[in-house]
């Protein structure tokens, strides 16, 4: 009955963990949630009030979109690249993963995936059918290709078209990358297009993010939502900004939009405008300060002489990476670690990694964002008392994980 396509295919594993760790915790289990990626903070006031609003909103919109979203939108990436995007080149999905299916669906050519990335574009180009490329990267270059390892794979056939995901901030490795120009170059010269997935670019610790669109725009699809930096993770709003070179893209993911999902919910999309139209610049500070701190917190404490791992740039993930381990895989270093200490991580391997690297996504927002926005300001200096007042599970869930390693 099954299509050979799908009949290999698991659920997402980000979803997965989040349901294995709610299934333990209701047989009374104390699970350190590490596993799954969700804001902590939740959705600003003026936002919900706006849906609340909008709850009547009851008419299919646009298929693209709402066209005071998608100006809203428009105006607000305008500002922050310095690049004038119109409403036109904005499409409205339901979550930027829906979008990003559309595009494997309607790409001639071939994939390339940075390893890591995120654990869902790979299974939408096998659904695609397109031809997969994947780049074994390294902690010396931040975890990001070179211009040089993406041009070794276009060269060996330069007529063809080539799709790079690039992720930055990165998840799982939460490194910012820095290789744009280099990267840009490369686009220029082949028959390169870059999806250019910035959904934490909001989280960016240091200030002036940049993007591969800041190079090329014209060779970049940007995309993103209100997922991650609005808390909003379950509205499943995002979108895409395509510029005008790229036009058939658009065009067709249009169409194939017609046929799916058909419109997002006019409430959220209502709601949304008040997402980019008002200013929240206090609640992203604050969002990045607790998030900066508690980042650092696990860094420092979890690096060893066992234990590989950098800073985190943005977002809210690490990549530890366990060392002399006696496992042959990292799915099962990680059913070991939530076996024995609780603290559910998601091995590397689920990101493309080769499984016997003993890497692991750790995301730390296992703490009530909102309790503690309430406590700071958004530029006080969070100490280790505060993290361990307001962030609790993060500090007893590190330990455990500390001692875990010491033991190997």
């Amino acid at each position: 009955m099954l299509k050979n396509l799908v009949k290999n295919l698991k659920p997402s594993s980000t979803l997965a963990i989040n349901e294995i760790s709610k299934k333990l915790e209701d047989q009374g289990k104390k699970i350190f949630k590490f596993g799954f990626g969700q804001s902590p903070f939740k959705v600003p006031e003026d936002v919900v009030k706006e849906l609340k609003n909008n709850a009547s909103q009851n008419k299919y919109l646009p298929m693209q979109g709402l066209y005071e979203l998608r100006e809203a939108v428009a105006k607000y990436t305008s500002n922050k690249k310095k690049y004038d995007y119109k409403s036109e080149n904005v499409i409205i999905g339901p979550g930027s993963k829906e979008l990003m299916f559309l595009l494997h669906v309607i790409f001639d050519g071939e994939i390339i995936l940075p390893a890591p990335s995120w654990v869902s574009y790979a299974p939408q180009a096998i659904l695609g059918r397109n031809k997969i490329q994947i780049i074994q990267t390294s902690r010396e270059n931040n975890w990001f290709p070179t211009g040089k390892e993406i041009e070794e794979i276009i060269y060996k056939d330069k007529k063809k078209n080539y799709l790079l995901f690039l992720n930055s901030p990165n998840n799982p490795s939460g490194q910012v990358c820095d290789r744009l120009e280099e990267i840009s170059d490369i686009a220029k010269k082949y028959n390169l297009i870059i999806l250019s997935d910035e959904i934490y670019s909001e989280l960016t610790f240091k200030e002036n993010y940049k993007s591969i669109s800041n190079f090329c725009p014209e060779k970049t699809i940007i995309s993103t939502g209100i997922s991650k930096w609005c808390g909003a993770g379950g509205w499943r709003l995002g979108y895409f900004i395509i510029p005008d070179e790229l036009k058939d893209i658009k065009n067709t993911i249009n169409i194939l939009a017609s046929e799916t999902f058909s419109a997002v919910s006019a409430p959220i999309q209502y709601a949304a405008i008040k997402a980019y139209e008002n200013n929240h610049s206090n609640y992203i500070k604050k969002s990045k300060n607790i998030l900066n701190a508690i980042g650092k917190y696990v860094f420092s404490n979890l690096k060893s002489n066992k234990v590989l791992i950098n800073e985190s740039q943005g977002g809210f993930y690490l990549m530890p990476e366990f060392l002399n381990t006696k496992f042959q895989s990292s799915s099962e270093m990680c059913d070991n670690i939530l076996r024995n200490t609780g603290v559910a991580l998601l091995p590397g391997s689920d990101f493309g990694f080769n499984s016997e690297r003993m890497l692991a996504r750790l995301s730390f927002t296992d703490f009530d964002g909102q309790m503690f926005m309430n406590e700071i300001e958004h530029d006080q200096i969070i100490n280790d008392e505060k993290i361990t007042k307001l962030a609790p599970k993060i500090v007893e869930g590190v330990d455990k994980l500390k001692k875990w390693s010491e033991s190997l």
